[in-house]
């Protein structure tokens, strides 16, 4: 399921298809991109690929903050990006999931 809701959101998937405290990749507008399902119900969306080695950040731990790379450690900021200790920057991408469990991201 990939139909454009407008001209900026992209419907990727039912929230019920991200496993709660794991991650999914899924193809945006064109980008890979890592969905993570919190405990607390909230949805994060950021680039797929570490910017270190290109390690798959949906395989990557989670907590309601931060991923942590499966490559090589490094946690990065699910709301900015940012990593910890400034080794670099994730792509965050604004998500939401819809009243009818439909999860919509920006490219």
């Amino acid at each position: 399921m990939n139909p454009t809701v407008d001209q900026t959101t992209v419907e990727v998937c039912r929230v019920e298809d991200l496993p709660v405290g794991e991650g999914r990749t899924y193809v945006v507008g064109g980008e890979q991109v890592a969905l993570f399902r919190h405990r607390s119900g909230r949805v994060s969306a950021v680039q797929a690929a570490c910017p270190h080695a290109g390690g798959p950040l949906a395989d990557g731990q989670i907590d309601e903050r931060v991923v942590v790379c499966p490559l090589h450690l490094t946690a990065f900021d699910l709301t900015t990006g940012e990593a910890a200790g400034g080794e670099g920057t994730l792509r965050v991408h604004p998500c939401r999931v819809t009243p009818d469990g439909l999860v919509e991201v920006s490219p």
